[in-house]
């Protein structure tokens, strides 16, 4: 082996100073067919060679921890390189046994003769292997003959695409039930890998993944492209604003519905906080109630609703409840100090304004009032603990709420706060 190489070496050394240029123009293409022909040839040998010092085990003779690791020193290959060579020289050279290769597959034997690529040959190598372990030897031979003529007409991802369909063509009675069982993995794995993540980036930026199911994907498409189109002359926005601005308006469209659920005996909206004194000489930055800020454009284009400080609570039903909850989110400072509860009040609890309802210190039924210094703002998880654990809630004299917990968890019942929530 070592003597022909050397002589192919040597052939090929004649060819790199050849003067091309002086090849008549089907000569120069019969050059370049040869070429790539031999290079095929030669990545089948190299890769008979890796499976024999992989299979050897010379790598970790030679002190090497891998295969991998000895291909980049010896071949200044990268690590990924080195593996993607390995696993090649192992998928294409040990077939499933049975197979017409009798020891070397069909894709092996494809790339020997120069008719394939090594990204043809990962196909034809993946697609055979599938199909003899849900059909057999028979149909897994059948396959390879057909992929193998395939590989000589359509480039790499053409021929993966063919071969996601080569099981009803060479085992159709197979194919139905194997459909079948490939739909229904695929749904649960997209049922279980569902996602949606709102993380903050940059000021004023919030980076939106998901990963959707196939309705999901197929609602969110219907809903955006009769909201995608240019809006005509001078609409020079990208694809991908169009899409941001449709989605936009998806959410406009859905809180203008009246049709979402309560969050917290709260009608579903953007809460957006500023004094009224500035509000009165000019638009200027706001807050969200998740503590994002929001430029004056952004709050104009929302939509205001003035807060009257004097106003007090009604116990009312769960609609007209939420201007009460609006106060307690942003308690005045009248008739007495008393601090903004900005969220769930629990000690240690960090949920939002928004996933909050208003909890009676003193309860309606004992005669509690439903006042601001009555309430305080409990997300539906503590406010059942606090119902049903013997918590105590009161107003400490600086106007924050503090909660006693029961004798059982602190004998000696030291008043807890809530430190999450920045509080001024």
């Amino acid at each position: 082996m070592l003597v022909d190489l050397a002589a192919a070496d040597a052939a090929v050394r004649a060819c790199v100073d050849a003067p091309v240029w002086t090849l008549p123009e089907q000569q120069l293409i019969d050059a370049l067919d040869a070429v790539h022909m031999l290079e095929q040839r030669l990545a089948a040998v190299k890769l008979e060679l890796v499976r024999e010092v992989d299979g050897r085990g010379v790598a970790v003779a030679q002190g090497a921890s891998s295969t991998a690791v000895w291909l980049r020193e010896r071949l200044r290959l990268s690590i990924a390189a080195g593996r993607r060579l390995v696993a090649d020289a192992t998928a294409l050279n040990a077939g499933p046994a049975g197979s017409l290769a009798g020891g070397t597959t069909a894709a092996h034997r494809a790339l020997a003769a120069g008719a394939v690529t090594v990204e043809h040959a990962r196909v034809i190598a993946d697609t055979v292997a599938m199909v003899h372990a849900q059909a057999g030897a028979e149909a897994a031979d059948k396959a390879a003959r057909m992929l193998v003529d395939w590989a000589g007409r359509f480039e790499p991802g053409i021929l993966r695409g063919l071969s996601a369909r080569i099981l009803a063509q060479v085992a159709p009675e197979v194919a139905e039930e194997a459909d079948r069982r490939a739909l229904v993995e695929a749904e649960a794995r997209a049922d279980r890998d569902r996602q949606l993540t709102l993380s903050t980036g940059s000021p004023g930026q919030t980076r939106l993944t998901a990963r959707l199911d196939a309705e999901t994907a197929a609602l969110l498409h219907t809903a955006l492209e009769p909201l995608c189109a240019p809006t005509g002359v001078g609409d020079d926005r990208t694809p991908g604003q169009r899409r941001h601005d449709a989605l936009a308006e998806i959410c406009r469209l859905a809180l203008r519905s009246g049709n979402l659920p309560d969050a917290g005996g709260d009608a579903t909206q953007v809460v957006v906080t500023t004094s009224y004194e500035v509000l009165r000489r000019e638009l200027r930055a706001g807050a969200l109630d998740t503590g994002t800020q929001l430029s004056p454009g952004d709050r104009a284009a929302a939509g205001l609703r003035r807060r009257d400080p004097a106003r007090r609570a009604r116990r009312q039903r769960p609609g007209p409840r939420r201007r009460p909850k609006k106060a307690l989110v942003h308690r005045p400072a009248a008739p007495r100090p008393r601090a903004a509860d900005q969220g769930c009040a629990f000690p240690g609890c960090d949920r939002p304004p928004r996933w909050t309802e208003g909890h009676h210190i003193v309860h309606w039924a004992d005669g509690g009032e439903t006042s601001l210094h009555n309430s305080v703002l409990l997300c539906r998880h503590h406010h059942r603990h606090v119902h049903h654990h013997d918590w105590q809630v009161r107003i400490a004299g600086d106007g924050h709420p503090e909660f006693l917990p029961p004798a059982w968890l602190d004998p000696q019942q030291r008043p807890r706060r809530n430190q999450y929530h920045r509080r001024t």
